[in-house]
């Protein structure tokens, strides 16, 4: 398993306790900064992975590591399923997605609570699917987190997690690299009061163990047919699989 990777580097708290800290302090500038840095392309890649649901027509939808709701937002819009839940460590980033749940009036379809993704407070085989999306890098013990999904979604259900990959073809990963490491923090401190947030934010993708790694880990756990597909020349990928 790759290094574990910390927004602080701190010795005295969890990486939990400061991922939850880091998207407290961003809450507020989490969604323009992620727009304005992707150049909108995150909404195409959200949509993409939540296309990988469409024939299954998931009734109750659990998406972990929420954040401000923007994923979630744009599977109501898509799947029409009955209800969504949202789950997140940060309440920075809840007290956001409350906000746009009450202005766009859909607290019947969308509600988010406090949650930690390796110790989710529901009951076995309680949802039709289950959602991450640039989430899971994020994740203290990512073997637990990702057999705790399991846990949750219904027998037959499936999980789709989107996430920054590392591509590995000429220019685009000297290009990538490039923008991730030099372009991004420098976005950030600008824009964020925390700017280690933005130093953090390649660290983990560089930590994360993408593509097959990530699909054997799933395998693991017990998750079937578990598949990785790569967007925009492995920028980003998504990953299903299957209880």
């Amino acid at each position: 398993m790759s290094k574990t990777v910390t927004p602080y580097n701190s010795q005295q708290t969890s990486k939990k306790e400061q991922v939850a800290d880091m998207f407290n302090n961003i809450s507020h500038t989490y969604d323009f900064l992620n727009h304005f840095m992707s150049l909108g392309i995150d909404i195409i890649w959200r949509k993409k992975a939540i296309n990988e649901l469409k024939k299954d027509k998931p009734a109750h939808i659990l998406d972990v590591a929420t954040g401000t709701g923007d994923f979630a937002f744009e599977a109501l819009k898509m799947l029409q399923p009955q209800k969504i839940t949202g789950v997140d460590i940060s309440e920075g980033m809840l007290g956001v997605a409350r906000q746009k749940i009450e202005k766009r009036g859909l607290s019947d379809r969308f509600s988010v609570r406090t949650g930690d993704s390796e110790n989710l407070p529901f009951d076995d085989n309680t949802f039709d699917a289950v959602t991450v999306a640039y989430g899971v890098r994020n994740f203290e013990n990512l073997e637990a987190g990702l057999a705790d999904m399991l846990r949750v979604i219904k027998p037959g259900a499936k999980a789709v997690i989107l996430e920054f990959s590392k591509p590995k073809r000429f220019p685009v990963k000297q290009l990538y690299n490039f923008y991730f490491h030099y372009i991004t923090p420098g976005i950030g401190k600008l824009f964020s009061k925390d700017s280690r947030a933005y130093s953090y934010l390649p660290e983990s993708v560089a930590a994360f163990p993408d593509g097959k790694n990530f699909t054997s880990l799933m395998d693991k756990v017990g998750y079937k047919n578990a598949k990785s597909r790569s967007l925009m020349f492995g920028i980003c990928s998504i990953y299903t699989g299957v209880k």
